[in-house]
């Protein structure tokens, strides 16, 4: 289990907020490999630390999915 505090959701706000990033690889099996290599825009991180964006629907898991700052 991912432990999360409010510093840590507010330190990641401030790396990552309006950040453009590139996808790697999600962890996630129903969605295959099909978000990997989207990039987009984070718009928000919630209160789980998961980053959304404009690359789709799921979220970024900073701990488990792999994904890089390109802007």
């Amino acid at each position: 289990m991912i432990d999360i505090t409010i510093k840590r959701v507010e330190n990641l706000k401030k790396r990552f907020l309006n950040k453009v990033i590139r996808i790697l690889f999600m962890d996630d099996k129903l969605s295959g490999d099909r978000y990997n290599g989207k990039e987009g825009k984070v718009f928000y991180v919630d209160s789980m630390g998961q980053l959304h964006g404009t690359w789709g629907c799921l979220a970024v898991i900073p701990e488990i999915d792999s994904f890089e700052v390109i802007g």
